[in-house]
């Protein structure tokens, strides 16, 4: 593998960034502050190509690989980590729809989530379900002409701001054989949403659960086959765990850089901390932790990419490492900022609650292991 990037991918890192430094970071501690949701700035990354990452040109996207979507969600978490993520479950619902839907499918919904008119949710998560993915209730009956969908799910990103719903039903037994793939929309009878959930951090993007109550879904909503719902769950956890490996070493970044600029300037006892050994020390763990994170979260993205038969593990190693590295970096910096770390006039305490959230979603730490620990023994 050639660790250097293409010429192709230093200009979408510097496009990237220059979004990230024009429309992000100037707005993201008052997004956080207000719970503001930035609509209006999200369509302007679409404008970019980043609605679509991965779409093929022929379905209107960019057409691009894991690795230049983990450059992009680096770049854009670099400003805000609760944005960029938004942005990548975004993208992760729009592929699912573009790779395993039908004709029909795909063109009923594929041009608005293109363009990020229309912004898509991805539901997999219930009440009773989380890392037990496989064991969730809500379900789909297939009726004459549609489905009848009734349950919930929970902790869905973009909840009732969001038009579209790519969601993991049952339409069968009680294994994993029994879930299927169904698009739903957010104005279809029977769709409500519950309160908005009052988080640590991710105050840019609203959360709640969604409610279905016999909700009518067109038969054409399918994706996929039926039964091949939690296929297509795992076969897009790979992709979004390199997204969310890569928010943390956005963040991490950010959290490092202002760890540097703080310490050359802040002074005690007649010296800047910069000076002192024990600060040099934190830095170079900080900063190689986070190199080392990069690097794995790379070989895993070209990993997908290529399909290899390792890739599931290494997905899960990247985002392990990455996330938990993430959340350390970004503790380190608030650590030493001192006191001043603490307060919410200086952006490394909102990094420190957006990124712990990437240690629980798109499956937890412990999760990891244990996908990490079977691959090694199967």
């Amino acid at each position: 593998m050639d660790y250097r990037f293409t010429q192709d991918q230093i200009a979408i890192k510097d496009l990237a960034e220059r979004f990230t430094a024009a429309e992000i970071t100037p707005n993201a501690a008052t997004w956080d502050a207000e719970h503001f949701f930035p609509r209006e700035a999200i369509k302007r990354a679409a404008a970019l190509g980043f609605g679509a990452i991965y779409l093929d040109e022929s379905l209107g996207g960019i057409g691009l690989k894991r690795i230049d979507a983990a450059i992009i969600f680096e770049a854009i978490a670099y400003g805000c980590p609760s944005t960029s993520a938004f942005i990548s479950i975004h993208n992760m619902a729009t592929w699912m729809i573009a790779t395993f839907g039908g004709d029909a499918v795909r063109k009923k919904y594929l041009p608005e989530l293109v363009s990020m008119e229309n912004i898509a949710s991805y539901a997999l998560t219930e009440p009773d379900s989380g890392s037990d993915a496989a064991g969730l209730k809500a379900k789909a009956k297939r009726m004459s002409d549609h489905y009848l969908v009734n349950g919930s799910k929970a902790f869905i990103s973009g909840a009732g701001e969001n038009e579209v719903y790519v969601c993991m039903l049952r339409t069968g037994d009680k294994s994993h054989r029994g879930i299927s793939c169904l698009v739903i929309d957010k104005d279809m009878p029977g769709v409500s949403f519950g309160a908005q959930e009052r988080k640590l951090g991710w105050h840019s993007q609203p959360t709640a659960t969604v409610i279905f109550e016999d909700v009518q879904v067109p038969l054409e909503n399918l994706v996929g086959d039926e039964g091949q719902g939690f296929a297509i769950a795992m076969s897009g956890l790979d992709g979004g765990r390199l997204n969310i490996g890569a928010c943390s070493i956005g963040g991490a970044q950010r959290c490092l850089d202002e760890a540097v600029d703080y310490v050359k300037q802040r002074k005690q006892f007649g010296r800047a901390i910069a000076e002192f050994q024990n600060t040099q020390f934190m830095l170079a763990d900080m900063a190689t932790e986070l190199a080392a994170s990069r690097t794995l979260l790379h070989v895993a993205a070209q990993k997908v990419d290529d399909d290899s038969a390792d890739k599931t593990a290494f997905a899960a190693m990247a985002k392990l490492k990455a996330t938990e590295a993430g959340s350390k970096i970004a503790n380190d910096s608030l650590q030493l900022h001192g006191g001043y770390g603490y307060l919410m006039d200086y952006p490394v305490e909102r990094f420190v609650r957006d990124l712990r959230a990437h240690e629980i979603l798109e499956g937890t730490s412990q999760i990891m292991r244990m996908v990490i620990g079977r691959d090694l023994i199967s």
